[in-house]
């Protein structure tokens, strides 16, 4: 019997002697060994310097990853490219409007000032992941049909976007935090500039394949990791001076001022004890993402794996 067709029983009280673990989440395992926590995983780990949805994909094709860090549209696109794969955290941000992950960068002499001004641009758009719901997201908003804009194809890895922005190969992007202080310190003398979108841009995902999750002793040191996660990004919030200097200056190359408006800007982490409002707002997602791309209906709770629902959240509870 395939893995995605196998009843997912009940995962052990500890974790098997020797378990491996391969994980692809670089800001917790930075914040792990910032804490002092990573000492105390119990069980072995093997991490993979990769995130996002294009790299934990292909490295779960290859099964080469356990669990990966992503937004919410990688386990849909996985679960549309038959690589079944199921969502084992989730977290979000507290008043996620004012604290967005991503804004739209804008290129030099555009003319956009407004979503509404996006009518007839050129938009950079990767479908696969959670920029291209966030592009479609804004088009509704500001009351634009998908024909009514250019949507350009292109992985939004590294620097690409800035880049396309930089080049007038588009003339809107969404940017991720990071590259936002970059892209403005380099084109903003040009006239390049960045808007906000106004909506909720926030979720946070470990999730993993169904495969692995069928696996009692990955299931279990999983189950362990995603206490640890939850613990790591309360420890990130409460300590941001660390966090600044140990992520954005040392790990990500940034100066310590901008290190320290990321670090504010990304506010209080929430991580629900329930999941009924991330299934809700997931199958939402799944709804717009069918409709323009001619994709079948998934059922959003079909890919949540509610062994681990209560997890994280009573991780926070515990002294």
């Amino acid at each position: 019997m395939p893995a995605s067709a196998q009843q997912l029983g009940a995962i052990p009280d500890t974790v098997p002697p020797h378990t491996v673990l391969r994980i692809g989440d670089p800001k917790t395992q930075r914040a792990l060994e910032l804490s002092g926590d990573i000492k105390k995983l119990p069980f072995k780990v093997e991490w993979l310097n990769l995130s996002g949805g294009p790299r934990t994909i292909e490295a779960f094709r290859a099964k080469a990853l356990d669990v990966g860090s992503v937004a919410d549209i990688p386990p849909i696109h996985a679960n549309w490219t038959n690589l079944p794969t199921k969502i084992v955290a989730v977290g979000f941000r507290k008043d996620a409007v004012n604290h967005p992950i991503y804004q739209l960068g804008i290129a030099p002499h555009a003319g956009i000032h407004k979503i509404q001004d996006l009518k007839g641009k050129k938009i950079a758009y990767s479908p696969g992941q959670a920029q291209g719901a966030l592009v479609q997201r804004v088009l509704i908003k500001a009351g634009l049909r998908q024909d009514e804009v250019k949507l350009v194809e292109m992985p939004s890895t590294g620097d690409t976007y800035a880049n396309a922005l930089a080049s007038g190969l588009v003339d809107a992007a969404p940017l991720g935090e990071a590259i936002q202080p970059r892209f403005i310190a380099n084109y903003g003398k040009d006239g390049a500039r960045l808007i906000s979108h106004g909506l909720k841009d926030d979720p946070a995902y470990l999730y993993a394949p169904v495969e692995v999750l069928a696996d009692p002793a990955k299931a279990a040191a999983l189950r362990e990791y995603v206490k640890f996660w939850a613990r790591a990004s309360r420890w990130v919030y409460e300590h941001p001076q660390q966090w600044v200097q140990g992520w954005f200056v040392e790990n990500q190359g940034l100066d310590r001022q901008t290190g320290e408006i990321l670090a504010r800007s990304a506010g209080e982490p929430d991580i629900p004890d329930d999941w009924n409002e991330a299934i809700e707002r997931q199958q939402e997602t799944i709804d717009l993402l069918a409709r323009v791309g001619n994709k079948p209906r998934l059922k959003a709770a079909g890919i949540f794996d509610r062994r681990f629902e209560h997890v994280a959240g009573q991780a926070l509870k515990e002294p």
